[in-house]
């Protein structure tokens, strides 16, 4: 009888040692507390430039409004003047298409290189100086057609995404420059003739560009700006007068 009831109290004490132990290992289970999300991290730099794969090749197309500037020009003005209105200067209206290559130096800068056959020039207008034959409407004109390769090798600065300007030195060289001289009376041409004088002008001509443009992210761009040439164009010093140009272009990048 003693026997049963020392093994009785013998497993109560070892089921109340085990619950014991159950319990502390219960405690001291470590508590995996679910891990706080971490907070998304945004790019600080801005791409101003379009989408770009490296080097893009384009094609540049547009309209010029040229005209010569310097001292020559300022003494044909000055003659005209005496002639009431009857002798004018008028700027000459063309167009240049070519290719060019841009090379991006990072997001904000590109530079650019190009080939561009350009149409610049001058125009002088003059009339019969007497009031009673105005009804002739007598005109006669001459123009220097002039057409260059101009080659310009153009920096470009993003301000804002695809806005950009544009500045960079170019070098001419003259393809062609004839003196057209025209006259006519009552709205039919009387005479119309084409001088070669190309051989009488520098061929190279050297000068500064400059502009302001925007280029969309497909591929369409549109800009405009201005060459200021700094040669003197008569290859034998005989008169000053350098070439201006007015240009609006679309372009497209491949």
């Amino acid at each position: 009888m003693k026997n049963l009831r020392l093994c009785g109290r013998l497993a109560a004490l070892a089921l109340l040692f085990s619950t014991g132990f159950g319990a502390q290992a219960q405690v001291r289970q470590p508590y995996n507390a679910p891990l706080a999300p971490r907070p998304k991290q945004y790019s600080t730099t801005t791409t101003l430039a379009p989408p770009s794969q490296g080097v893009r090749f384009g094609l540049r197309a547009g309209v010029n409004v040229a005209d010569w500037s310097g001292d020559a020009v300022q003494s044909v003005l000055d003659v005209a003047e005496l002639t009431n209105g009857a002798v004018t200067r008028e700027m000459r209206p063309g167009f240049h298409a070519g290719l060019y290559a841009t090379l991006p130096l990072g997001s904000h800068f590109a530079i650019e290189p190009g080939l561009i056959y350009s149409e610049k020039g001058t125009q002088l207008a003059g009339r019969v100086p007497f009031e009673r034959f105005d009804f002739l409407n007598t005109r006669v004109t001459a123009t220097a057609r002039m057409a260059y390769l101009d080659l310009p090798v153009l920096a470009k600065a993003y301000l804002t995404r695809g806005l950009y300007i544009y500045a960079g030195p170019q070098a001419s060289y003259l393809v062609s420059n004839k003196v057209r001289v025209e006259a006519g009376a009552l709205g039919f041409s009387a005479f119309k003739q084409d001088f070669d004088v190309r051989n009488q002008f520098r061929e190279l001509d050297f000068g500064v560009v400059g502009g302001v443009g925007y280029q969309f992210d497909s591929g369409l761009g549109l800009s405009a700006g201005y060459d200021y040439g700094l040669s003197s164009l008569d290859k034998n010093d005989r008169f000053d007068a350098q070439n201006r140009v007015i240009k609006a272009s679309v372009n497209f990048s491949f």
